[in-house]
């Protein structure tokens, strides 16, 4: 009989509703959580229109952090490699202004005012990221804020439970 041969299924797929129902409302609730938005402390950097983190679950997603220097809508001197630097540790002060390190970071997006800078920006960016490195895409502009020769972009995995 057909009937006897599903039963067993039957059976089986009626012990797994618990688990399923428990999967769903944990997904519901986690999907269902609005997202964070966290502006600058810098009052120069506060009057821009743009977060400089937002929280989604348990991503940390950072606006582009240029070389300027903290406090200032300026520049550090010094070409690319001050710049490039300068950017990372930019990046590093909001990640740990929201519980993260760059040991967090899982993608990076570069953008370049010329990618002949591609060279000097990886001699910097490999004194920061170490293997395994985070995924990354670059692209290069035919301009940046301020005149910056990089902004960096990234995203971190930053569990909600580490807060």
């Amino acid at each position: 009989m057909v009937f006897d041969r599903r039963l067993p299924a039957i059976a089986m797929l009626a012990s797994l509703l618990p688990a399923v129902s428990l999967a769903a409302s944990t997904l519901s609730s986690s999907t269902s959580a609005r997202a964070r938005f966290y502006p600058s402390p810098d009052p120069a950097i506060r009057a821009l229109p743009f977060s400089e983190a937002v929280r989604a679950g348990d991503f940390l997603l950072l606006s582009g952090q240029i070389g300027s220097q903290p406090g200032k809508l300026a520049l550090v001197p010094g070409g690319m490699p001050a710049q490039a630097t300068r950017a990372i540790e930019n990046v590093r002060g909001v990640l740990q202004r929201h519980g993260a390190s760059l040991a967090d970071v899982v993608k990076c997006t570069v953008m370049l005012a010329d990618m002949k800078d591609w060279p000097a920006f990886n001699a910097v960016y490999q004194q920061y990221f170490k293997s395994p490195f985070p995924a990354r895409s670059a692209f290069g502009t035919t301009g940046l804020a301020l005149g910056a020769r990089v902004e960096l972009e990234c995203m971190a995995y930053v569990p909600v439970s580490r807060e």
